[in-house]
């Protein structure tokens, strides 16, 4: 059974543009550009995970938190997904229940693992260019052009002899791209000073549950499982010693 995660975190905005982010290949001396300035700094980090609650009653625990931190919604809300559905429509379902206004982003490393899956599609193993080329098109969707990579995919491909329906690498960058454009708008979110990656989400995959439930020989039950991650949990938000407490009256 998989583990659902959520965090929540404040930061202050941090203004970058598409330079910040992926330096343009074509530039003379490479990357011997400006500075790149750094993403907002996430503090009073709030971690939950189960693999016991459904993605809703997840989802709704971290809008609990956050609205405990915000309950005038006075603030500007930052959602960071990973593009499924469900996790999308579970969001805006709690934010139009709630009142809320919740810009919701997509994380631009999953992005860049659909152009990769299409760069493979489009060079032939060993290229060079590979690289460069998910730069080119990493830049463009940064600039808020998801429609124009897509279609820039969709005709290297042509010009390939790929044929749509041919190649799934192809295929679901297209998709991905096409589908999903109203939350890729990066542009924005970087002159905003969004984040516009779930790190915090990644490295609480591997605290919550690679560290102590994917060890080698382990075999836990659902019980057991949901223990561990609520404990976890607690410790990394420092309530471990309230809870505790709180369990001994």
């Amino acid at each position: 059974r998989m583990a659902t995660l959520g965090t929540v975190y404040d930061a202050e905005p941090a203004v970058r543009d598409v330079d910040d982010v992926i330096a343009d290949p074509d530039r003379a001396g490479g990357n011997d550009g400006p500075e790149r300035r750094k993403g907002p700094k996430a503090r009073s980090k709030w971690l939950c995970g189960s693999v016991n609650d459904t993605a809703a009653e997840v989802v709704a625990a971290v809008f609990d938190q956050a609205e405990s931190r915000d309950p005038g919604h006075t603030r500007t809300w930052v959602a960071l997904v990973d593009g499924a559905p469900h996790q999308i429509d579970l969001i805006n379902e709690q934010a139009a229940a709630r009142g809320i206004g919740v810009h919701i982003v997509i994380d631009i490393i999953h992005v860049l693992e659909y152009l990769w899956g299409a760069a493979h599609a489009l060079h032939t193993t060993g290229d060079k260019t590979i690289e460069a080329w998910v730069a080119r098109t990493g830049r463009t969707i940064l600039a808020g052009g998801a429609i124009q990579a897509a279609e820039q995919i969709r005709a290297a491909a042509t010009a390939a002899g790929i044929a749509a329906g041919k190649n799934k690498g192809i295929d679901d960058a297209v998709t991905y791209l096409a589908n999903k454009a109203e939350y890729l708008r990066y542009d924005t979110a970087l002159a905003a000073g969004w984040p516009i990656a779930t790190g915090i989400i990644e490295g609480a995959c591997r605290h919550l549950v690679k560290d102590r439930l994917d060890i080698t020989g382990a075999r836990w039950g659902l019980a057991g499982a949901e223990a561990v991650l609520k404990l976890r949990a607690l410790r990394s938000n420092g309530d471990f010693d309230a809870y505790w407490a709180w369990h001994e009256k």
